[in-house]
């Protein structure tokens, strides 16, 4: 009770699962955590042994399985985490008829309702993902049908076995025909790059769609303890006390701890399944410590020893009457075997054992327990305190909208920046109800859920062609974007102001589009011929005849201007960080033929819609992208697979190829060459390290700044210093720059210089905490 009580507590403040359940969450995980934990307990509930009919409960396990894929695609991790356990119960020799009933109701009834949902269809007996839980499903049939056969015919152990081996092999030969019959007609459908990701030993998967979301690379140190906080140090305690009661429940326990933390270290988002386990475990450290503790100062640990051992003393006495003649008879031989029993190795350690006992009964012994019981409680109360304060504060950002910030003035006021809701509210009052926005794809349901209009791409990347089109269009030149634009939306919708806005995210839009229209950097996969060609935001020459540059920096850049023809500015926010433009020259044809070719399946629930014809020509120059693992395809992308990878692991050479890209598109040799010349180091003003330092926002550059401190790469930095000395005062969102990094890192040498070009150490974060304060830590 004590241990479900302190997990109860535990995962209703872990970071781990605030940062998806907060009030106001719209994630899909903001409901299927609470999926996924009752699928566990219903599962864990149909395996208890003193019930004749809990396995029952697995029939209620694939029901709450339903609720979780019909809430969100982690589904697969919940199926695979349930037949890896049932599989690892066989193992280790505890497949029952119990068991047996409990994983097929589970598997039978969850997956029977999880093709109901139109999005899943049959994928749970195509895919690759799933198909090892149906493995494990048919292994269970086996099993049962030789058990069966086994009790009916009265076998041997070694009869038993041989049925199992030979019953196998038939099911095994009728699997592989089966196989290779349907492998040719693409039954089966290829491991995702998502989850290809997790198992490859680089942090890129090879799709830059999905390598472009942040989400998505590999777990630090500090992202688990940012997360998971004092139970980092009590899971793993947990999991040892688990490991000596290891019956079903715990093992599954122990599979979820192996699984979870094996998946969240490969990718950071996957540090929400951490929170269930992680606080199972720690509650249960804690709740042995605590009832430990309690039980020796109320002085009942010690009366329970007693009257053990004096149920011990009557039964043996008992035993030594009962004996009698027996053991008179038996002497030599017992005092021999004795002989040779206190011979063995266990000897020692019993004889251990015994003096810790004897001496814990002790007086003495009785203080030393009760002081460490003391000493104890007082270390996880204040522990407890501590973890109470961090997740309050954690909550407090987290529960903050996505979309509000707070930003901070050259004075230092503090305001509100809502310039977000503001422009959808805008576009909600002031479009006509069936006007078509274009947007990059991340903030696309943003769009359809508070401006209520139709947007281009609303944040699932299902469809990679689409979205590649889509940043063609942005990246691609002025009128090249227009003509796809026209034909598709009604307004352009951009980010800008900074920080992480469309322009910074540019490079990513680049490398996506190429991956599918092959001329759009032609010979360069990573299109490294896009995006800043230094530090001061100068564009490369294919940035800057961009459709998204030219929007983006429309009368704010010297000389960048829209056509007037084409696109008409229609709002700008208070703080400069969204642009609405109205597309004009809108081809009505196609948005007339979009609407009458629309197709809906069954209900309307999902509605892939058709490309107008006029973007056939367009279209045409498309190949769609072959992820790695998509084996049902005739044709193979090994070269673009093999120049992506080596771009992203050889920066240099990727570097070079884009030079050579810009000298061919007409970009000044001399410009290439000062831009390879050491640049002089400015100085700064006063004023300029004000406005930097009181900037709080997570761009490219703190992230770098990041890795160099904590990698220590002294020598970095101070080039990047001598550069740029307006690096040495970056802070990102959270308050911390540096500094506080250079602290928490112990790293006095950086310590030194950034004293030296006169970064303070007494500032406080976004928490209230200096540098200083996180080097006590």
């Amino acid at each position: 009770v004590e241990c479900a009580m302190f997990s109860m507590g535990f995962m209703a403040v872990v970071p781990a699962h605030l940062m998806r359940s907060v009030g106001g969450g719209y994630d899909n995980e903001s409901v299927a955590v609470t999926a996924m934990t009752l699928t566990f307990f219903l599962w864990i509930r149909s395996l208890r042994n003193n019930e004749q009919y809990s396995w029952m409960f697995g029939l209620l396990a694939g029901v709450a399985y339903f609720y979780m894929v019909a809430a969100w695609g982690g589904y697969i991790f919940v199926l695979n985490l349930i037949g890896a356990h049932a599989a690892f119960l066989v193992l280790l020799g505890r497949f029952s008829t119990k068991v047996y009933l409990a994983y097929t109701l589970f598997y039978v009834v969850g997956t029977a309702l999880a093709i109901q949902v139109p999005v899943v269809g049959w994928s749970p007996l195509k895919s690759l993902e799933q198909l090892p839980a149906c493995a494990v499903f048919l292994g269970y049939q086996i099993l049962q049908y030789c058990e069966i056969q086994r009790k009916k015919n009265k076998l041997s152990r070694k009869e038993a076995w041989k049925l199992r081996v030979q019953v196998s092999l038939a099911a095994l030969v009728a699997v592989t025909v089966l196989v290779v019959l349907v492998t040719p007609q693409s039954y089966f459908g290829p491991i995702s790059s998502r989850v290809r990701g997790l198992f490859v030993p680089h942090t890129k998967t090879g799709n830059p769609l999905v390598d472009s979301v942040a989400e998505h690379q590999a777990a630090s140190n500090q992202a688990y303890w940012q997360y998971l906080n004092i139970l980092c140090f009590l899971a793993p305690m947990g999991f040892l006390i688990v490991l000596f009661r290891f019956g079903d429940a715990a093992c599954f326990l122990f599979v979820y701890a192996l699984f979870a933390y094996f998946f969240s270290h490969k990718m950071v988002r996957l540090v929400l399944l951490t929170a269930p386990i992680a606080s199972s475990l720690g509650g249960i450290a804690v709740g042995r410590i605590v009832a430990w503790s309690v039980s020796v100062l109320l002085g009942e640990n010690s009366e329970d020893e007693e009257k053990k051992d004096s149920k011990k003393v009557n039964g043996t006495s008992e035993k030594l009457k009962s004996d009698g003649k027996s053991k008179s008879d038996g002497k030599k031989k017992k005092d021999k075997k004795s002989s040779s029993s206190n011979a063995g190795g266990l000897s020692g350690i019993t004889a251990i054992h015994d003096g810790f006992v004897e001496a814990s009964r002790s007086t003495e012994g009785k203080i030393v327990k009760a002081i460490a019981a003391v000493i104890m409680l007082g270390s996880l109360y204040m522990q407890a305190t501590s973890f109470k304060t961090y997740s309050w504060k954690i909550s407090a950002s987290l529960s903050n909208p996505s979309i509000i910030l707070k930003g901070q003035t050259r004075e230092g006021n503090i305001i509100k920046v809502d310039d977000y809701r503001e422009a959808y509210w805008w576009l909600r009052d002031n479009t006509p109800a069936d006007a078509r926005i274009m947007a990059w794809w991340d903030y696309g349901y943003q769009i359809t859920g508070i401006a209520n209009r139709t947007t281009i791409a609303d944040g699932n990347t299902w469809n990679h062609e689409h979205i590649a089109l889509l940043g063609k269009a942005l990246t691609g030149s002025v009128e090249e974007g227009y003509q796809i634009a026209r034909h598709l939306a009604d307004y352009v919708l951009i980010w800008g102001g900074g920080g992480g806005d469309d322009l910074a995210k540019s490079p990513h839009l680049a490398r996506i589009a190429n991956s599918v229209y092959r001329d759009h950097c032609p010979g360069d996969v990573t299109c490294r011929a896009f995006g800043f060609v230094d530090r001061k935001g100068t564009p490369s020459a294919m940035m800057e005849r961009s459709f998204l540059y030219n929007l983006h920096s429309h009368k704010l850049k010297p000389g960048v201007m829209v056509d007037p023809a084409k696109f008409e500015p229609v709002y700008r926010s208070k703080y400069g960080k969204v642009r609405i433009y109205k597309i004009l020259g809108v081809s009505q044809q196609s948005k007339k033929w979009v609407k009458e070719n629309r197709q809906c399946d069954a209900g309307g629930w999902f509605c892939p819609g058709k490309y107008p014809p006029g973007l056939k020509q367009i279209l045409d120059t498309k190949k769609d992208f072959a992820q790695l693992e998509d084996f049902n395809r005739g044709d193979s992308d090994e070269e673009y697979q093999k120049e992506y990878f080596e771009n992203l692991n050889n920066p240099a050479l990727a570097k070079k190829r884009a030079a050579i890209k810009r000298e061919e598109s007409g970009v000044d040799e001399s410009v290439t060459k000062k831009l390879d010349q050491p640049v002089k180091a400015k100085i700064l003003s006063d004023e300029e390290k004000i406005e930097i330092y009181s900037t709080w926002e997570d761009t490219d550059d703190t992230t770098l700044m990041w890795k160099i401190v904590n990698g220590n790469a002294v020598d970095d930095l101070e080039r990047w210093l001598q550069a740029d000395p307006g690096a040495a005062w970056l802070r990102s969102g959270d308050g911390r720059g540096p500094m506080w990094w250079a602290f928490e890192s112990k790293n006095q040498d950086i310590v030194t210089i950034l004293m030296k070009v006169g970064v303070p150490h007494s500032d406080k974060d976004k928490n209230g905490q200096t540098p200083v304060d996180l080097l006590k830590e």
